[in-house]
């Protein structure tokens, strides 16, 4: 079956790219990785994702690591620097009128917060809330993250389900200034384009063992 989405090799690993919508996805990663595209939104993400891990698990070709990679919106970190996710956590789930705690999911009892995989030390860790809504404004106020996106939480639950890890890149595009129009978000993305790509290489290097020394 023709797919337009291909796993990646980086050093020993073999990795899946996992992004959320075509814009994000400029010259500067197509020259790197075929990620798959899911969609906007937790449960596109969810769905695209499982569906891929189920084919590759079908295939025996599990990779040995996602990388969900695309942009973020942030009030306090850098424009268009690109931040490792250290956590994310699920900023729709409330069950608390119900006696448990804000974020945390209620069947199964899921943490509120979840660690991703480590990554190179170049790139500033980050906390991420991945949620359905886009965030502008004083929406953040009622978030505590570093940063936001629609997706990343979503992947992690659906790699969890195959055992594959996950680690997450972002690059902030957006949330120093309220979002009004989709030129808002989509000017910054050549930008973080560039900037992904060259956390991809940094991965990349990370990944590869040093060739030894001659005697």
């Amino acid at each position: 079956m023709s797919r337009d989405w291909a796993l990646s090799r980086f050093g020993p690993k073999t990795v899946l790219g996992v992004m959320a919508a075509e814009p994000e996805y400029g010259p500067a990663l197509r020259a790197r990785i075929r990620p798959l595209i899911t969609g906007v939104g937790p449960v596109e993400a969810a769905a695209a994702v499982a569906h891929a891990l189920a084919e590759l698990r079908r295939e025996a070709a599990l990779p040995d690591l996602i990388v969900s990679l695309g942009s973020a919106g942030s009030r306090t970190l850098d424009h268009a620097r690109v931040y490792r996710v250290s956590h994310v956590a699920y900023r729709d789930m409330d069950a608390s009128v119900l006696g448990f705690p804000p974020g945390e999911t209620p069947y199964p009892r899921l943490p509120a917060v979840l660690a991703l995989a480590e990554g190179p030390a170049a790139l500033p860790p980050a906390r991420l809330a991945t949620g359905a809504s886009v965030v502008s404004g004083a929406a953040y106020d009622r978030i505590d993250a570093d940063m936001v996106d629609m997706e990343t939480f979503a992947v992690v639950r659906a790699a969890a389900r195959f055992s594959v890890p996950v680690l997450g890149l972002r690059g902030v595009s957006d949330g120093r200034s309220d979002l009004s129009a989709l030129s808002h978000w989509t000017d910054a993305l050549a930008e973080v384009d560039v900037r992904l790509a060259e956390a991809l290489d940094l991965l990349h290097d990370h990944f590869t063992p040093a060739a030894p020394e001659s005697a």
